[in-house]
């Protein structure tokens, strides 16, 4: 089993937690400023995913980045409904808890449909969208593996009890081979089968098709991306993602015209583990010369 001791050094951050249904919803709430970054992570994986950019710009602004629950260091009920609009919801939650306003929304995987969930229903507190190999709009097209994983019966065995799908992720999705210190901050969340029930729901909860509990939801979000026409986006895009493709990227950018896109040809899903430095640099850049309006507030 791995220790929090052994990652400790890579994710040296405080915990908060704030009760959502009943549940410990935990986050990193690390820097100060007038300006809020909150930083949204997708399936397999948790806030130690930021904990680079959190590091670095946590200096001049404050960064939260929570976990969402069943991830991270947020409790793991067995039995709740972990779909796309309940993880909205506890998102809201915390932005309501905290009196957040004027956010930069940073996205990544599940993370920008559950954060632009969140916007849509709160365009007024997002002041800027960062977003990285994601989407939050509907696709008619999955990648093979992920099909697979959602074979019932089989799905239960390959994620959860053989932990396949997270084991497998961590070898495929970066162009550079991770460190073993970042492959223990990865897995560390979800050791047992238990610990696993989220990444699950998460695939389970891709809604492909109109009959799908959550495809409502996301067409909703959809519809509503158009809201963000006019505000400042910075999209940077591993190129070599299996899973979010280039073609994800066009349709970003489709929505959104006049984002500045960084594009990046040897990262893979894992776009801050593989390119860090150009990522952290664009995103300095995209702050600096894009202004949020804090006198309103």
């Amino acid at each position: 089993m791995i220790k929090f001791e052994e990652i400790q050094s890579e994710y040296p951050f405080k915990s908060n937690f704030i009760e959502v249904k009943s549940y410990n919803y935990h986050y990193i709430d690390e820097g100060e400023g007038e300006e809020t970054l909150l930083m949204v992570h997708g399936n397999l994986s948790w806030s130690f995913m930021y904990r680079n950019l959190i590091c670095e710009f946590s200096k001049n602004y404050r960064v939260i980045a929570p976990d969402h629950l069943g991830c991270g260091l947020s409790d793991k009920p067995q039995d709740f409904p972990y779909r796309l609009e309940t993880h909205i919801d506890n998102l809201e939650s915390l932005l309501f808890e905290l009196k957040l306003e004027k956010v930069t929304l940073v996205v990544h995987d599940w993370g920008a449909v559950i954060g632009m969930g969140l916007a849509v229903r709160h365009p007024d507190k997002i002041a800027r969208l960062v977003i990285l190999n994601s989407a939050a709009f509907s696709m008619a097209w999955l990648p093979l593996r992920l099909s697979v994983l959602r074979i019932p019966w089989l799905d239960d065995k390959l994620v959860r009890s053989f932990n396949l799908y997270l084991n497998t992720s961590l070898q495929t999705s970066c162009r550079k081979a991770l460190p073993s210190i970042v492959k223990k901050g990865f897995k560390y969340p979800y050791q047992t089968y238990n610990d696993r029930i989220a990444i699950l729901r998460f695939i389970q909860d891709i809604p492909i098709d109109p009959e799908h509990i959550s495809f409502e939801v996301l067409l909703e979000i959809e519809h509503g991306l158009w809201m963000f026409r006019e505000t400042p986006v910075c999209i940077i895009w591993g190129m070599r993602d299996w899973c979010f493709s280039p073609r994800y990227l066009k349709r970003w950018q489709l929505y959104y015209p006049q984002a500045q896109v960084l594009k990046l040809d040897n990262a893979g899903h894992y776009v801050l583990e593989d390119e860090c430095d150009q990522s952290v640099a664009a995103i300095k850049d995209f702050l600096k010369n894009t202004s949020v309006n804090t006198e309103t507030i």
